[in-house]
């Protein structure tokens, strides 16, 4: 085999370690020392990195249909027969799952163009602060990479340079779930020191991200005193870091104001076009009502669509709830209940559906409401709130402080839509045991944070399936549920096939 050491940019159809016979010298790539001149090429690479994570391959639709349908908040439309989704959908994942599948690589494609723009850096001649800035971000991408690999696989492949041997690749092994946050950590702690206090746009990291993820990654492992410290240091720059609640929840979803809020910290943020699928946005077309006229699509797919009981279940005087789902639809020019949907297209479902990626998406250039222009937030400032309050009461339980935080949250739920009148729901809170409000944290987290693709991560990281996948679970019984095996997924087996160090495979599976 011929082996070239050139810069693969966008490292474009790559799986890390599923390459084995490139014998064709490749056309139009350049060689890092002739590509990596100047500040804005490292920028270029950086770019190639953010640029991956609008695939459909990673959170647009692989990775944020596995993340909804593994957890309790998001069913599968009964008519739906695809396998991949199925075994997500009813805690029954096989190791040749193709949304895994597809969704591996495109992570290793982020971390790798990461990679290149960190080791082309090393070659460029220019100011170290400006370069830290902007190699800042590619390390940011990377750890906000692992950390959704680690989440869901456990120990994985760790790599932290550009791959230039694919045969020493396709030998990687895997690298142990604690050195993976450890590297993760350090990665954020970089980003940290070097991004600026803002930027031009949310949809590139700042230090309140690197802070905020910093914060999350130490709730994940249980090292509450740096979560809250972390999730503290963001509250206290608020102003530093132009933070702060929206003062209507809706507008966090609304394609024309979500550019100008306070408070996403990151997002990755769709423009209503597309090169196929690169940039295209799928999930007002998963989660919209099939021959819904409502919103000028023609209707979504009708394919995650939550189960009645989580809008049974939720408060109606909970704003967040009006603003989450959709309990009506539009056909023939008239307003139905949810109770009917089928009525108007057999395979839909008779439930409310998801909202967030719909209503206020924007115009979409294809059919069902491909290619809106919505942001997807990743991390928003009401979420660090409540990191703040979760870790806090873990240290001091029963503090005004720990309360503060989730009371300020709930305050903007119940001052509902600007012009109405406020509601009683939800409750400011005070006085709970440890416990208490330990599950009531979580609840919040379920319902302000609801279809953000977070839940199953709080499931995972709290041990809640026992509990969530039960007969009394939002969907009912989910009898395959092993809390043994079922916090982490099947590593690909494809990739366990062409490279027999990443075994064994995660227990169960």
């Amino acid at each position: 085999m011929k082996k070239y050491k050139y810069l693969l940019l966008l490292l474009i159809g790559l799986s890390m370690f599923g390459c084995s016979d490139l014998e064709e010298e490749p056309v139009g790539l350049l060689a890092p020392e002739t590509f990596f001149t100047s500040l804005d090429k490292i920028q270029i690479a950086v770019n190639g990195a953010y640029g991956h994570m609008q695939h459909r391959y990673f959170m647009s639709r692989a990775m944020s249909m596995s993340l909804m349908l593994g957890s309790d908040m998001v069913d599968l439309n009964p008519a739906v027969t695809q396998a991949e989704r199925i075994q997500f959908n009813d805690v029954s994942l096989l190791a040749d799952n193709s949304n895994i599948a597809n969704y591996w690589p495109k992570c290793y494609q982020i971390i790798g163009a990461a990679n290149q723009a960190i080791a082309g850096a090393e070659l460029v001649d220019a100011d170290a602060a400006e370069e830290n800035a902007i190699i800042a971000q590619a390390y940011f991408a990377r750890a906000f990479t692992y950390f959704h690999l680690v989440r869901q696989f456990g120990a994985i492949p760790y790599l932290t340079e550009p791959v230039t041997d694919v045969q020493a690749a396709a030998i990687i092994s895997k690298t142990s779930a604690a050195d993976v946050y450890t590297n993760i950590i350090a990665d954020l702690e970089f980003a940290k020191e070097w991004l600026p206090n803002t930027q031009v746009a949310r949809s590139i990291p700042a230090k309140s991200a690197a802070s905020s993820y910093l914060a999350l990654v130490y709730l994940t492992m249980g090292d509450y005193q740096n979560a809250y410290d972390e999730a503290k240091e963001v509250i206290d720059n608020e102003g530093v870091y132009d933070l702060g609640l929206e003062s209507d929840f809706q507008d966090l979803y609304d394609y024309s104001k979500t550019d100008a809020s306070k408070e996403p910290i990151f997002v990755i943020d769709f423009i209503g076009t597309s090169d196929g699928d690169q940039g295209r946005d799928y999930l007002a077309a998963y989660t919209g009502i099939r021959s819904d006229e409502q919103y000028g699509y023609s209707g979504g797919w009708s394919v995650l669509v939550p189960s009645v009981a989580v809008y049974t279940t939720w408060n109606d005087q909970d704003y967040r709830k009006a603003v989450s789902l959709d309990a009506t639809g539009v056909f023939g020019g008239e307003v139905h209940p949810y109770t009917e949907f089928t009525n108007f297209y057999g395979a839909s479902v008779n439930s409310p559906h998801i909202a967030k990626y719909t209503r206020k998406a924007g115009p979409a250039s294809n059919g069902n409401g491909r290619n809106t222009n919505s942001n997807y937030l990743m991390m928003r400032y009401a979420e660090v709130l409540l990191i703040a309050a979760e870790s806090l009461n873990e240290i001091t339980p029963g503090t005004a402080e720990a309360e503060g935080y989730v009371n300020r949250v709930r305050a903007r739920a119940r001052s509902g839509a600007a012009g109405s009148t406020p509601s009683a729901v939800p409750a400011n809170v005070s006085g709970l045991s440890q416990d208490n409000f330990r599950t009531l944290v979580l609840e919040d987290r379920k319902l302000e944070l609801a279809f953000e693709c977070k839940r199953w991560y709080d499931i995972a990281r709290r041990k809640m399936g026992n509990e969530v996948f039960s007969a009394s679970g939002l969907e009912g019984l989910k009898a395959q549920f092993n809390p043994n095996q079922n916090y982490l997924f099947p590593l690909p087996a494809n990739e366990l096939v062409r490279n027999s160090n990443l075994l064994p495979q995660n227990a169960g599976y």
